[in-house]
């Protein structure tokens, strides 16, 4: 059902009716691109390639923006990193996959540490309201997801688990049971970079702050590019009281990641803490950027910055006093001893950051190719842990005991299974797959047609009243790379079927969608309040075809809407919170009903258009004298109404049109005759019948009749 409300000013163009030709070229164009798209996943870049030289050699292309699909196909084979479930924050594997509004997927590690601020891919919020905290909202895994990864690779997922258990005992403070528990898995898997982060973690946590470096360096020297480690190794010497070390650190993680949330937090303390007015004069005095032979250095950041510190003699702060041990200050930037160890002109060791090098004033020939070869040689090793939880170090070529690339970069094609991508509410493959806040993923229109009937998840049943307000539902970006990856041949199946089905909705003659409520004339505003499942479908379907029309008809006690109609063009819709819309819409051709039907519980018709029959020479001169008389009749009658209701039939309908000078150039007939039409009292089926007729002498004398009417009534 519908309700009139004010309507809106926002207008827009006709579209071209359905069914226009194109130029003589595009259907083979049409057919490249349909071969291209089949060619695009799968990783059949050599078949792209191919078929696209085909078609160049068979005729031009049309522009290089033709080449579209064939750059996809290069995008998607072009190598990303490993495994296709990886996290877009840290980039490792997937454990416990979380997607985002925004349609990308993290890891519930970088989600739970709010590790981020907004999306690395889109930079769209992160966190609700702004980045305010994670707390309201709380991280639910993506069901098909977790259960892909479950599936391809069960190691991983285990190691993901057990990255939380330790997660919890850090978090409660259990240093020392944390510890163990890492060095046991580093003896099963030494490979695992996270579990180095973890012990560092707890060393830090048990005031360890020399073997937690050592960790971390160890993490860098084999992911340089991983933001977190910096920000962890610049926590443990801020711990340590070498702030301006630790800004370093923190600066260096947010030049690999501008958005790392964390460690902008710190720089912002060390800032506030460093400018504050009873410390500024102090900083400024003593501090190393002062002295002559720092202040004329470049600002580097990088390995080599962070090589001098990596040898301090960090120790818990009972311990702290020996004269070797540079003096940490505490809420300022490090003095003079900390910043010439940090610039340092010596040759440090990169090996594990452990110790000086460069303790010999000078090396013979044979010691710093010694040097040399032992500097170079430990980047190409893996660290071996023993029962101390220490390293130790192995030959290159030795195994492990798992490949990082083959755990999770390769899915055996016995584990891929079309069921496993299949909504749970069409019981056919995914197309643009959405996931709910609950962690259940759909089809974006499956979705959308149950929240119409209730704001509910349709598995769990989780209210999804916010999800519903935002309108915001985002395509599951890592779930469609699957799909197009592993499952090609279904896809475009899948997208020939949607196609088919969108070309039937968007036929202007045959099943044209039907809204029974009231009467609509055409070039008049017909505003409507659409809150029934049934309408909210049709007018959704009528704008994602792009036709944006439907048909108007009111109801019939016999064959359930009238022979008569008119068609409705959407100018704008508005979107309430509770899925309610407010459509505002305009009317356009008139159309006589041919055949009834029902299409998703909504009426359909099959529908003709109708057209004024046109006159000429004297019949058209006595019909220019019929249209001016009952023009100026119905203006009379307009302004002899009272103020009130003249008022709001502006407010409703707007000004009454002007008279045309061509009264036979639209196939309606004047816009100021369905105008009045509009705000006559009349019963909706004598409007009716005027709407039907294709004579506009017979439509002239009707409405004729009616002023006289009116006219008498308002003398009285």
């Amino acid at each position: 059902m519908a309700a009139s409300s004010p309507a809106a000013t926002v207008g827009s163009e006709l579209p071209p009716e359905p069914g226009g030709s194109g130029g003589p070229g595009e259907g083979v164009d049409e057919e490249r691109e349909l071969l291209l798209a089949r060619l695009v996943p799968a990783s059949r870049l050599k078949e792209a390639v191919g078929a696209s030289l085909a078609s160049l050699c068979l005729g031009p292309f049309g522009g290089a923006q033709r080449l579209g699909t064939l750059v996809d196909c290069l995008v998607l084979n072009y190598p990303r990193g490993q495994g296709p479930l990886r996290c877009c924050g840290c980039r490792r594997f997937l454990g416990e996959p979380v997607t985002v509004p925004c349609g990308h997927t993290y890891c519930r590690r970088c989600l739970r540490r709010e590790l981020r601020a907004r999306c690395r891919r889109c930079r769209d919020w992160l966190l609700p309201a702004g980045g305010t905290s994670t707390a309201a909202a709380p991280l639910r895994t993506s069901v098909v997801l977790n259960r892909l990864a479950e599936k391809w690779f069960p190691g991983e997922c285990e190691r993901a688990r057990a990255g939380t258990r330790l997660e919890e005992l850090l978090t409660q403070g259990r240093f020392r049971e944390a510890l163990g528990a890492v060095n046991q898995a580093l003896r099963a898997d030494s490979s695992d970079l996270m579990l180095r982060i973890y012990r560092a973690e707890s060393y830090v946590g048990l005031q360890e702050y020399k073997t937690a470096i050592e960790d971390l360096n160890f993490v860098i020297s084999k992911m340089p590019n991983w933001p977190e480690v910096y920000f962890q190794k610049g926590k443990v010497l801020q711990d340590s009281g070498f702030v301006g070390d630790a800004l370093q650190l923190f600066l260096q993680c947010l030049a690999l990641d501008e958005d790392f949330l964390p460690a902008k937090l710190e720089v912002e303390k060390i800032l506030c803490d460093v400018l504050s007015p009873e410390k500024l004069g102090e900083s400024l005095k003593e501090s190393a950027w002062n002295l002559p032979h720092i202040r004329n250095k470049p600002f580097i950041l990088g390995s080599d910055v962070t090589a001098s510190y990596c040898n301090l003699q960090l120790c818990p702060p009972q311990s702290l006093g020996g004269s070797d041990v540079p003096e940490p200050v505490s809420g300022s930037l490090n003095r003079a001893q900390s910043a010439h160890a940090l610039n340092s002109t010596k040759d440090l060791a990169k090996e594990d950051g452990l110790k000086r090098v460069s303790s010999e004033p000078l090396l013979s020939g044979q010691g710093k190719g010694a040097l040399l070869k032992r500097k170079l040689s430990f980047s190409e090793q893996d660290a071996v842990v023993c029962e101390d939880g220490r390293n130790k170090h192995k030959k290159q070529g030795e195994n492990t005991k798992r490949d990082m690339t083959l755990a999770f970069g390769t899915i055996p094609g016995d584990l891929i299974d079309v069921s496993d991508f299949e909504c749970s509410l069409c019981m056919r493959l995914f197309f643009e797959p959405v996931t709910t806040p609950c962690g259940h993923t759909f089809c974006k229109g499956c979705l959308e047609r149950c929240l119409d009937h209730a704001p509910q998840c349709p598995l769990c049943k989780e209210s999804l009243k916010e999800y519903l307000a935002s309108r915001k539902y985002s395509i599951t970006e890592l779930l469609e790379e699957l799909i197009m990856k592993y499952l090609s041949d279904e896809l475009f199946e899948r997208k020939r079927i949607h196609a088919e089905e969108t070309a039937e909705h968007s036929n202007l003659t045959k099943n044209v969608p039907m809204f029974v409520c009231t009467m609509a004339y055409p070039t008049v505003p017909c505003p409507l309040h659409v809150f029934e499942p049934r309408y909210r479908l049709m007018i959704r379907r009528s704008m994602e075809t792009g036709t944006k029309q439907f048909g108007m008809c009111i109801s019939d006690s016999q064959n359930g809407f009238a022979d008569y109609g008119c068609m409705l063009q959407i100018r704008n819709v508005h979107f309430l919170p509770d899925g309610r819309s407010v459509v505002d819409t305009i009317g356009g051709k008139r159309f006589r009903v041919l055949r009834r039907g029902m299409k998703d519980g909504y009426c359909t018709a099959d529908i003709e258009y109708l057209e004024d029959v046109k006159v000429a020479d004297e019949e058209l001169k006595k019909l220019r004298e019929l249209h001016n008389f009952v023009y100026n009749q119905a203006c009379s009658w307009f302004q002899n109404l009272r103020n009130k209701f003249r008022t709001q039939i502006l407010q409703h309908f707007g000004p009454m049109p002007d008279r045309e000078e061509n009264i036979q150039a639209m196939p309606n007939g004047p816009a100021w005759c369905w105008w009045l039409l509009a705000v006559l009292p009349v019963d909706p089926r004598y409007q009716l019948s005027v709407l039907s007729m294709m004579s506009l002498k017979d439509r002239l004398i009707k409405i004729q009749h009616i002023l006289t009417y009116f006219s008498r009534e308002q003398s009285k």
